[in-house]
């Protein structure tokens, strides 16, 4: 089985434009705060809200690509996000707000459907396909805040989640393509399904240490976006929310290299080029942490950051789908449920120590973050070679 050039394209915005709403919020926390008059540290929870929805569609939403037709499920999560968008962009109430922000979460896990269903969609070059979807997803996470941020500061916040709404219809559109259709791998009932999903975080070694590794690598990545809005629009910077979102740009220099790193992997290099990633995001967390006044240096750790927790996720994720193929959405399920757990957590931590000690004991605590990240790849290295069930 293969994809086409115009399937790949269409899988690879599709799954950029879903998951680009879990980061709208970002640079516009302080937007929001101003609206609903409340402090800017509640207003991060919005952030935190979204990732948690993530987290939870992931596990309870996506292993049902394995038991139905995936382009079907991805249309019906196209249309919950569609209206949670307009929920979030009408919203009056902080509840309503809360709750909107939990759902967007949920329903643009249409990102990590689309992936296990390019994986299962071609039988050679598997990290090539998927690192080109990615690529779509990392320019859907980075230009996020330079969409809103821009958005907001022309038109106002709310309008942030309408232009999306008409986004995510666009996309559902196109995803009617007809794509090949895969028999379907599992035969029980949802229940059975969930219980296999945890099974698979049993089965293979290799995926529960790169499930924490990629927990790690997006717990710092979190906390780095969360907590700059804070510190770039705090008394030393005074930045508006278009001038913070703007600083995503730099950070698309990631979304270029993603593919290096998925051809890296089809040829067996994914301990290496783990070992780089790790590397550089230490190496971007130090300069935070020496240079906070420095708008030149935070340019650069922006940069190095994101190549570096990206260049981890894209060799993570092209060494997953080596595992098991007939288990894809599962074992998908388990890593990036993972990761998303790692990324809202991180985002919280990050907000406490903003709140506790600045952005000095903030920077610390990403520090921490990505020696672990790093201890464990060493740890990992006797896994990366084929893999059996255990």
């Amino acid at each position: 089985m293969y994809l086409t050039k115009k399937q790949i394209a269409i899988m690879a915005v599709t799954a950029g434009v879903a998951v680009a709403n879990v980061y709208y919020s970002q640079p516009i926390l302080t937007a929001i705060a101003t609206t609903f008059h409340i402090a800017p540290e509640q207003s991060g929870l919005i952030s935190v809200l979204s990732q948690i929805g993530y987290g939870a569609g992931l596990f309870f939403l996506t292993p049902i690509g394995d038991m139905i037709e995936r382009k079907k499920l991805i249309l019906y999560l196209q249309a919950g996000l569609t209206i949670s968008l307009l929920i979030m962009a009408l919203a009056t109430h902080l509840w309503l707000l809360y709750a909107s922000s939990f759902l967007i979460g949920v329903f643009s896990v249409v990102a990590q459907v689309i992936l296990p269903m390019a994986a299962s969609l071609v039988t050679d070059n598997k990290g090539k396909v998927v690192s080109l979807i990615f690529t779509g997803i990392l320019a859907g996470i980075l230009l996020a805040r330079v969409f809103s941020g821009l958005v907001a500061g022309w038109l106002g916040w709310q309008y942030v989640y309408g232009i999306s709404a008409g986004l995510v219809l666009g996309t559902a559109i196109l995803m009617q393509t007809d794509f090949s259709t895969v028999p379907n791998r599992f035969s029980g009932n949802y229940p059975d399904l969930l219980k296999s999903t945890i099974t698979q975080l049993g089965r293979f070694p290799l995926l529960r240490r790169t499930a924490l590794t990629g927990m790690l690598a997006f717990g710092t990545f979190s906390a780095f976006w969360v907590v700059l809005t804070f510190h770039l629009s705090g008394p030393d910077f005074r930045y508006s929310a278009s001038q913070i979102g703007l600083f995503g740009l730099l950070a698309a220099a990631s979304a270029l290299i993603a593919p290096l790193f998925g051809k890296l992997a089809d040829k067996g290099s994914s301990f290496r080029s783990l070992l780089f990633s790790t590397g550089i995001t230490l190496f971007s967390i130090l300069l935070l942490m020496q240079f906070d006044q420095s708008v030149a240096a935070i340019w650069v750790a922006v940069i190095l950051l994101d190549i570096g927790v990206q260049a981890t996720q894209v060799t993570n994720i092209a060494v997953i789908y080596t595992l098991d193929h007939t288990a894809n959405s599962r074992i998908n399920t388990v890593y990036m449920t993972s990761y998303f757990i790692g990324g809202a957590l991180g985002a919280y931590a990050a907000i406490l120590c903003y709140e506790w000690g600045g952005w000095q004991l903030a920077t610390t605590f990403m520090g921490i973050l990505g020696v672990l990240a790093a201890v464990n790849v060493v740890l990992t290295k006797r896994y990366y070679s084929p893999q059996v069930a255990v």
